[in-house]
């Protein structure tokens, strides 16, 4: 039986490298932590947000989430889903909405703060988010560009609901 640990080492790792293989580095995704708390955390570093982004992508259920919606990108991708769903993730029909529903859902696990980030920084599609939402480009990442966001957003949480250990590493950093 594997241990909770080594489950978490795995679905992370699987994460990790999923998310490279569709283009999205942890750096693109602490480059819309810091844009989004640049007024609120002085300071404010990639290393920090990083550390943030890790603590949300160690959580099982934002796990769960992330890996379902890259895995469906992919099979639409692939052309492996049944006929209306494949439709459906070919255009991301503007209508479809589950992706943002577990987007936000993701964003959720980290409070209120995260929910309205993560509807700001969709709306944006600011950095990678733009790239991943590029139609021309022949990827199908409905879930993915969403996900980011809600990862980038539920850091931004984290950062909040952490306030004193992000001084300290921010602190220790200046010194």
């Amino acid at each position: 039986m594997v241990s909770y640990e080594e489950q978490d080492k795995q679905y992370y790792e699987h994460i990790i490298r999923n998310l490279k293989d569709r283009g999205v580095e942890l750096k693109d995704i602490a480059e819309i932590v810091i844009f989004l708390e640049k007024d609120y955390v002085e300071g404010l570093n990639e290393k920090v947000s990083i550390y943030a982004i890790n603590k949300v992508l160690h959580k099982r259920e934002a796990q769960n989430a992330i890996m379902t919606g890259i895995e469906l990108d992919v099979l639409a991708e692939k052309g492996l889903l049944s006929a209306p769903m494949q439709r459906i993730m070919q255009t991301d029909e503007s209508t479809y909405g589950i992706d943002e529903n577990m987007a936000i859902t993701l964003a959720s696990l980290y409070g209120s703060v995260s929910v309205t980030n993560y509807g700001y920084v969709d709306k944006l599609k600011h950095g990678i988010l733009g790239k991943l939402n590029d139609k021309s480009t022949g990827k199908i990442n409905v879930f993915l560009d969403d996900l980011v966001g809600a990862i980038a957003a539920a850091a931004c949480g984290w950062l909040a609901h952490n306030e004193r250990e992000v001084e300290k590493m921010l602190s220790e950093v200046a010194e």
